[in-house]
């Protein structure tokens, strides 16, 4: 029995999708958080809290996308084709949040808050396209013949546009967590009551897209309710409410570490479920990751690759994090 690379390539690209999301979900919050809390010094540790990680948390998203061409290139020019418009103003976000990382530092007061901007702004357009794209391809795509017929515009849709506001609440929530976990005094006590209200929020989202899902795909209808399959479905619903409960009681509890974890796990629950709804569908609802695979010498030599530099990524990254462990205080960090 020989090895499923397209398989194996479907884990790596879902695995480094998740990471991204992650990993880079909480500093994007971090900016959308930005205009709650105006005071300068407050900013200053809110970015130094990320500042020493989060261009390395990005290399996951070059990953995601460098292994989906490789391994899947005909379902890589469909959503290339599809998506156009909503990835290239991703791209342009994560643009100005970046200049804005290195440059905030650097301006002088009186400019200074033109970066803030900057970084709100770059950060808001970012994390809303991540999910305008995310819902414009659980909508899928009009594929003929391995060809895109749809139509630029096609993700301009209300289920789409619904997850990229799901996705700010979700990255806030991320964000409001992480403060929590890195920062003290004042700062950490705002952000534990606003991480307390972004849970109903995002608990809110889930409800919805869960509902809304299979009542517009009858495909995902049938998988979600046929039997024996609700019971692998089941879970998901209870994990999600023992989540919320736990996350709510950790923040009451004061718990510094928890709410993050917490927070993890219910983006990592809402994002297997989606998943487990269009799998094996790298196209949903055309193509299956068997129909747009490469050919197996090219997912066989790519796949020696990202072998060799995925525990190397995995490596730096636990690194990273390790060294800039614990609190950051006003007047320490990132200059």
């Amino acid at each position: 029995m020989g090895i499923d690379l397209p398989l194996m390539w479907a884990v790596i690209i879902l695995f480094g999708v998740m990471m991204y999301v992650v990993m880079d979900g909480f500093d994007l919050g971090i900016g959308l958080l930005f205009p709650l809390f105006p005071d300068k010094e407050d900013r200053d540790v809110m970015m130094n809290t990320v500042a020493p990680v989060w261009d390395g948390n990005e290399t996951w998203l070059v990953l995601g996308g460098a292994g989906l061409m490789a391994a899947f290139p005909l379902a890589y020019a469909v959503i290339l084709e599809a998506l156009t418009l909503p990835l290239v103003l991703m791209l342009v976000g994560l643009i100005f949040r970046g200049v804005a990382f290195e440059f905030r530092f650097k301006a002088l007061d009186h400019r200074r808050h033109l970066w803030d901007k900057a970084f709100i702004v770059g950060s808001a357009i970012a994390t809303f396209f991540q999910g305008v794209t995310l819902g414009a391809f659980l909508n899928g795509f009009r594929v003929v013949d391995g060809r895109f017929v749809g139509g630029a515009l096609d993700w301009l849709a209300p289920f789409p546009l619904f997850v990229g506001v799901g996705l700010l609440v979700a990255y806030g929530l991320l964000g409001a967590t992480w403060l929590v976990m890195k920062t003290d005094g004042d700062l950490e006590r705002r952000s534990r009551r606003f991480a307390r209200y972004l849970i109903w929020a995002l608990v809110l989202v889930i409800v919805i897209i869960s509902v809304w899902t299979p009542l517009a795909h009858a495909q995902i209808r049938a998988r979600w309710l046929a039997w024996p399959r609700v019971l692998w479905f089941l879970p998901v619903p209870i994990l999600v409410a023992a989540s919320a409960f736990g996350l709510v009681r950790s923040l009451r509890a004061g718990r510094q570490v928890a709410p993050f974890l917490l927070t993890l796990v219910l983006v990592f629950l809402a994002y297997s479920g989606l998943g487990i709804s269009i799998w094996p569908h790298v196209i949903p609802p055309a193509l299956t990751i068997w129909d747009a695979a490469a050919p197996a010498q090219s997912m066989g030599f790519a796949l020696v690759g990202a072998l060799f530099i995925i525990p190397i990524i995995l490596m730096y990254t636990a690194m990273s994090y390790w060294v800039f462990r614990g609190k950051v205080r006003r007047g320490e960090g990132y200059h």
